[in-house]
């Protein structure tokens, strides 16, 4: 009958001749390849120190948790896109919500036709002297200019701005033109047009002369432009 210490001797030796004999097996079976042991339920097998056990007829594959440098695939590449501007706005295909636009159109990033460049001198009824007050005729113009912005497929931005004749302080002035821009702002937005913004010149940039009286009612308008 064995003692404890002949007992204790034959467990540590089997157990190191099963590992050497499972590195043997693994060695000439398998070319290198691992074989791990799997428990019932399909897990490695650890020792104490937390290594995985080989075995023949053993799991064959790398894992990483038994310390196996397993090789990551490289994801495809993803196509380039083939594109073009078949219209040619200036917007590629792949962006263009409106592929159809006519040749020498004006659109926006999407692609769709917006409202040319319109610029409102206002020169048939000017502002009043020290006035930001819309007159019929303006509003008739911004009216019309309204129309059209929701007749685009496009989406506009507004820009809007003022301006005065050199009578006055030039601080005034530029308030004034500031006013005046906001007026038909407003007129503007009760019309269903917003994306507007709003500048004041005030007299710095004139197209008349304002030495003469028709030459200063000219230079009390309004600019509309669009983008």
């Amino acid at each position: 009958m064995l003692n404890e210490t002949n007992k204790k001797f034959a467990t540590v030796a089997a157990a190191v001749g099963l590992m050497m004999g499972s590195t043997a097996a693994f060695a000439d079976g398998h070319g290198g390849m691992p074989g791990y042991a799997l428990d019932a339920e399909k897990s490695v097998v650890t020792n104490a120190y937390g290594e995985c056990w080989k075995s023949k007829g053993g799991v064959k594959q790398l894992l990483e948790k038994c310390g196996d440098v397993v090789a990551q695939e490289e994801p495809e590449p993803t196509p380039v896109p083939v594109d073009g501007d078949d219209d040619r706005d200036g917007v590629p295909n792949s962006r263009d919500k409106c592929p159809n636009t006519r040749s020498g159109a004006t659109v926006d990033v999407d692609g769709c036709e917006i409202v040319e460049n319109l610029t409102i001198n206002l020169l048939v009824e000017e502002f009043d002297f020290d006035s930001a007050v819309l007159k019929p005729e303006m509003k008739a113009a911004l009216e019309d200019f309204a129309a059209k912005v929701k007749a685009s497929p496009g989406r506009e931005s507004v820009t809007i701005i003022g301006h005065t004749d050199s009578t006055g302080p030039e601080a005034y002035n530029q308030k004034l033109s500031l006013r005046r821009a906001q007026s038909a702002a407003a007129y503007l937005e009760s019309l269903g047009i917003d994306s507007i913004t709003t500048e004041g010149r005030g007299e710095s940039q004139p197209i008349a002369d304002n030495s003469t009286r028709e030459g200063r009612a000219q230079n009390r308008r309004i600019e509309i432009t669009t983008k």
